[in-house]
């Protein structure tokens, strides 16, 4: 027969244990929705930038993207404005020692964007390329394109938008692969290709 004191003893350690493994079950739940949404949003600075300066590139309206003579060729019968898709890479931020997307005030880097009209593939798309500055201090962040002048040659003027530190790279560096590689992705999923 068991007494009253092992009986109450053996009720409370069960007890204890359920609590136990209850805390532990909710210490794992809570770890899984803060790594889900951390998913959604890169940790580190750059990645949340590079997600901010694609997206606003990407609201901004086709036919802002004409250029060089080029007329976004949907159809007319057709209402939709076709998508603008891009790929980025930032080759700086000022101030430099800034921690958080909130304390960027100017980003200097470069963009590939294509208009994903319907069944036109990439290599025919109308496309928008460049160093480009995003300033990130209004809303929505104001972008300036790197463009040559008839007074202006483009790499003067490259030099005179960007720092020198930028500006080199902006001579030598475009999209990383990985990226070139999720940008066609994207486009040809748009175009519906």
């Amino acid at each position: 027969m068991v007494s009253r004191e092992s009986f109450a003893q053996w009720y409370r350690n069960r007890f204890v244990w359920m609590v136990e493994i209850m805390l532990v079950v909710s210490a794992g739940t809570v770890a899984l929705v803060n790594s889900t949404d951390s998913a959604a949003e890169p940790a580190d600075l750059r990645g949340q930038i590079m997600n901010r300066m694609r997206t606003v590139l990407e609201q901004t309206d086709p036919a802002h993207h004409n250029h060089a003579g080029h007329q976004v060729q949907q159809a007319a019968t057709e209402t939709a404005k076709p998508r603008v898709i891009c790929g980025v890479h930032v080759y700086g931020y000022e101030p430099a020692e800034a921690t958080k997307i909130a304390d960027v005030r100017t980003v200097y880097g470069f963009h590939l964007c294509g208009i994903a009209e319907k069944q036109y593939p990439w290599d025919v798309a109308v496309k928008l390329a460049g160093p480009l500055i995003m300033d990130m201090s209004t809303e929505p962040p104001g972008i300036q394109v790197v463009e040559a002048t008839a007074e202006v040659m483009y790499v003067d003027r490259l030099r005179q938008m960007f720092p020198d530190r930028y500006a080199q790279l902006a001579l030598k560096e475009a999209l990383a692969d990985s990226e070139m590689a999720d940008l066609r992705r994207r486009y040809d999923a748009a175009a519906g290709l």
